[in-house]
């Protein structure tokens, strides 16, 4: 099941070209370390590339203007967990990795100045 969702979400990540391509370990766990790259491979193609999300054959909110942001608990756990249509992304990313990826949407699309999260942050919401 884990592998069927990391090829969907490769495959509907659209956009991305052979040397961005992300780079997927073995097991389907993401081999990039940076937030931005993170998100452009894994996030971007539902939340678009600047954050406004889409109407489509499903609704992704927008990143960008989004006060939830501002709760880096809230965040984590979509990350993690996942919601509805948001799949969940901690089997395949680590800790730090999910951590990259929440300052990164938080900072360029919450505007929360000071935007990192810590490891021990996602560590701690790992069930």
């Amino acid at each position: 099941m884990m592998k069927l969702l990391a090829a969907l979400l490769l495959a509907i990540s659209g956009g991305v070209h052979a040397d961005d391509a992300p780079i997927w370990s073995k097991g389907w766990s993401f081999d990039q370390r940076d937030g931005a790259a993170i998100y452009a491979a894994l996030c971007a193609g539902c939340h678009m590339p600047d954050g406004r999300g889409a109407q489509g054959a499903g609704s992704y909110p927008a990143l960008a203007g989004n006060a939830k942001l501002a709760s880096t608990a809230y965040l984590l756990t979509l990350v993690l967990y996942g919601n509805k249509a948001m799949p969940a992304l901690g089997g395949q990313l680590d800790d730090a990795q999910v951590a990259a990826v929440a300052g990164y949407v938080r900072g360029r699309f919450g505007g929360i100045p000071d935007a990192a999260v810590a490891t021990d942050d996602v560590k701690a919401l790992r069930h």
